[in-house]
């Protein structure tokens, strides 16, 4: 295996088609695409400072590295890597790229990261940025903490375990989603999606759970959690008490207490939905904004 150490390199493609190399303590600025087309990389302690930096590459570790804001739209079109103990920095981060390992990796600046990407593993990563995750498929994380909205739209097969997302908007357009023991805060969570699993999970959310083809939620507190499951058909277990549900369109609830609950016969076949609850404190047929 070829040895680079300790170099800085400059200039457009410093490394064009470098292969089987171990790079280490360099620094890679004052040029684009400096690892384009690579292929079977061993990088450590090693600061990326420009644009593009790994792009069509194949079978590429990242260890102890850097991603500073310029290293931006940094890994597309890559298969095979892994990332460890490192900061990206840089938003736009992997787009159209598979089989991805993110392990012990901070991204401050996540802004629409993650794109159209495949077969992606993530233990204690940290993400700040809106459009986190669009469009991937194969997605199981771990330890995960975003604060960003708009995450997850159009995602398919996701697995989300020990987690906390701050995100308005999260897995709109979705398809077969389960988040495990996890914390999520945001507005119109979940909408027009379809085989969403919640398991004890914490949720707040205003107008969440809404247009859901298939919701399943078992052992779930909803905080502060007002106009749930509008047109959902829903399998929902609660535990403690929901602000208003709002025309279900199907299927149970269950919880100890619902503090409004609005069945509109206009809109939806009241009959469907079979309610639970130990306590309603108001039933109507309108909302509020309808009286």
């Amino acid at each position: 295996m070829r040895e680079i150490k300790e170099q800085r390199l400059t200039g457009e493609r410093a490394l064009f088609q470098a292969q089987d190399a171990h790079i280490s303590y360099c620094v890679f600025e004052a040029g684009e695409s400096p690892l384009k087309e690579s292929r079977d990389l061993a990088i450590d302690n090693t600061l990326f400072k420009w644009k593009y930096p790994l792009w069509y590459s194949k079978n590429v570790s990242l260890r102890d590295c850097s991603l500073f804001d310029m290293a931006r739209a940094g890994i597309w079109y890559t298969e095979q890597i892994n990332v460890e103990h490192t900061v990206i920095e840089a938003p736009k981060n992997f787009r159209r790229s598979k089989q991805i390992v993110l392990r012990d990796v901070d991204m401050p600046n996540a802004a629409e990261t993650l794109w159209n990407c495949e077969d992606v593993r993530m233990e204690q990563v940290t993400a700040k940025g809106d459009y986190f995750a669009m469009n991937c498929k194969n997605v199981v994380a771990k330890n995960f903490t975003l604060v960003g909205n708009y995450s997850f739209d159009g995602c398919r097969n996701v697995e989300i375990h020990d987690s906390r997302l701050l995100s308005k908007d999260a897995f709109w357009n979705a398809e077969h989603v389960t988040v495990y023991n996890s914390f999520i805060s945001g507005e119109y969570l979940g909408w027009n999606s379809r085989d969403i699993t919640l398991v004890d999970c914490v949720i707040e959310s205003l107008q969440g759970m809404c247009y859901i083809d298939n919701l399943v939620m078992k052992n779930c507190r909803l905080l502060n959690t007002t106009l749930a499951f509008e047109y959902s058909q829903a399998d929902v277990e609660i535990v403690g008490s929901v602000d208003s549900v709002f025309n279900p369109r199907g299927g149970i609830i269950r919880a100890d207490r619902i503090g409004e609950l609005i069945l509109d016969g206009r809109k939806v076949k009241v009959d469907q939905t079979k309610i639970e609850a130990g306590e309603i404190g108001r039933q109507s047929q309108r909302a509020s904004w309808e009286d």
